[in-house]
């Protein structure tokens, strides 16, 4: 009886010390979060045209031509790279696209960026970009922002079936027309 009940207290002190048993650990908060804009960009529409799953870098003083470095591809966000799905088919820049789920990548320029839908699918970073997996390649138009953003960032404008996808980051904006 005596060994049972001293079983007990032990096993008892034992749960109430074990982080194991008591806690599970979380990862703090991402530096790049990951994030998705949609369009439209309503969270009440659930008949979503496009949404686009990515991570938000920041500047933190530093020049986006070394975070996206003309003439490279870029991954489009950190972490893993952007996806993007389409949930019919649309003309994306000017090409046809059909429904479904592509890796979105980017080719940064000064007056004009690249923007790459590719087959390749759960892609980390754009260390193993293939151009045999590409679906199309369109240009996004470069302006510049009145005011700087500090977090990349994408966003849809439109009305109905024409819609832009915005990229931000910087000054920069780069916009794709897409019909659908």
């Amino acid at each position: 009886m005596k060994k049972s009940i001293l079983s007990i207290i032990v096993f008892t002190i034992a749960l109430v010390f074990s982080n194991e048993i008591n806690a599970q650990e979380f990862p703090g908060l991402d530096k790049s979060p990951m994030d998705a804009a949609s369009y439209p960009s309503s969270y009440r529409v659930s008949n979503k045209k496009v949404k686009v799953i990515y991570s938000r870098p920041q500047l933190k003083g530093r020049g986006l031509d070394k975070l996206a470095p003309a003439g490279k591809v870029w991954r489009t966000g950190a972490n893993e790279a952007a996806e993007i799905t389409f949930y019919k088919n649309v003309n994306f820049g000017g090409k046809e696209v059909k429904a479904g789920t592509y890796t979105l990548f980017t080719i940064p320029g000064a007056t004009k960026w690249t923007v790459i839908l590719s087959t390749a699918k759960n892609v980390w970073g754009s260390y193993f970009y293939k151009e045999s997996e590409d679906v199309v390649r369109v240009t996004g138009k470069v302006s510049t922002a009145k005011e700087k953003l500090e977090v990349f960032s994408i966003a849809f404008s439109g009305e109905g079936d024409n819609f832009t996808m915005n990229l931000g980051w910087g000054k920069t904006i780069v916009t794709v027309p897409v019909k659908g």
